[in-house]
């Protein structure tokens, strides 16, 4: 089919020149894949799929739009392939004999401080730390002789155990009316925790 010879080159031409080349070029591919049900079509004497066939007719159209405008033939390349230079992604191997640390600030495990004076007896801890954190603290020695000692320091203990906690360290303030447990305290969890950091 011959394309229409436009004599003005004006833009409004050039539209109408476009939409009719793009009409026809529907219609001849959608006769194609109508007569062939979706499968290769015969084009010359080879097989063509059907994005071949749109190619080709894209072509086409692109050597007709250049003509009817006047200017050299208009040629399509096709789109560069991707390059990657993603390179493998690489190992490093990591000794067993090391232990190993958690996210946290202590590694994991059970630590015992060493007892500290309160005046009424000695008050040795142990850190529980897991996930690299102090996860709790027991008490293994305490003042107990006395009943006075015994009331105060069940009360406290619980107090220095949650605080020390939440400080994550044994920076903490001690507990009024229980200031020779809450020195201690603060001295057996403190090495302790040293023991944690190694």
């Amino acid at each position: 089919m011959a394309a229409p010879q436009i004599e003005s080159h004006s833009p409004t031409s050039r539209k109408l020149a476009l939409s009719f080349g793009l009409i026809i070029i529907s219609a001849v591919y959608a006769l194609m894949q109508n007569g062939s049900g979706g499968q290769s079509v015969a084009v010359g004497p080879t097989q063509a799929t059907p994005s071949q066939s749109y190619k080709t007719a894209n072509e086409a159209l692109l050597q007709t739009l250049s003509q009817v405008s006047g200017s050299a033939p208009v040629t399509t390349s096709p789109a560069p392939a991707p390059t990657t230079n993603n390179p493998a992604p690489k190992t490093i191997p990591v000794p067993t004999h090391v232990l190993k640390k958690s996210a946290g600030q202590y590694v994991d495990g059970s630590y015992t401080g060493s007892p500290a004076d309160a005046y009424y007896g000695a008050v040795q801890v142990e850190a529980v730390v897991r996930n690299g954190q102090l996860a709790d603290v027991k008490f293994l020695q305490y003042p107990n002789s006395h009943s006075t000692s015994v009331f105060i320091n069940q009360q406290a203990m619980p107090y220095l155990v949650q605080e020390a906690i939440q400080a994550q360290n044994a920076n903490i303030d001690g507990v009024s009316g229980a200031t020779f447990t809450s020195q201690a305290f603060v001295q057996s969890l403190a090495s302790a925790l040293v023991q944690a950091k190694a």
